[in-house]
């Protein structure tokens, strides 16, 4: 009898375990949480020109192709990010399409930026396509691609 009641004891014990903090599930995001997030914040570190920021998620490696064309690397990059006098509204990431594929993703998604040009309002869009690789378990962008699609 005593023995039937350790075994149910600890039974109890490990359904415990496993009930007593279900929010630790909720804790745990999916890569595409993490990589729409890093965007979200790359665009936002951008536009407030912190280079500190952008630094750790940019690889050694990266290269960008920017949307006239240009291409640039990681110290360009940076100093796009520190230097750029262009005043934008608001800007938006939207429209996100996320691969994952072990310890690569391909993240595409569309930009919208809304600020003056000659003093009038203007709205852009951008499609990009990024590619993310995990480097000592964070996610690291080694490439980028920009296309102008719209102006209003």
């Amino acid at each position: 009898m005593k023995r039937v009641r350790t075994v149910f004891l600890v039974l109890g014990l490990v359904m415990c375990a496993f009930t007593a903090h279900p929010s630790r599930a909720q804790d745990v995001k999916s890569d595409q949480d993490v990589l729409i997030e890093l965007e979200r914040r790359w665009d936002a570190a951008f536009h407030r020109h912190d280079a500190a920021f952008i630094e750790t998620v940019l690889a050694d490696e990266f290269i960008a192709t920017y949307g006239d064309g240009s291409r640039g690397d990681r110290a360009k990059e940076l100093s796009l990010a520190r230097e750029s006098n262009q005043q934008v509204d608001s800007s938006r990431l939207d429209d996100f399409i996320i691969k994952v594929y072990r310890d690569t993703a391909v993240v595409w998604f569309t930009q919208y930026l809304v600020g003056p040009v000659q003093g009038r309002p203007t709205e852009v869009q951008y499609q990009y396509i990024d590619v993310w690789v995990v480097r000592d378990g964070r996610w690291q962008c080694v490439a980028s691609q920009s296309t102008r699609v719209g102006t209003k």
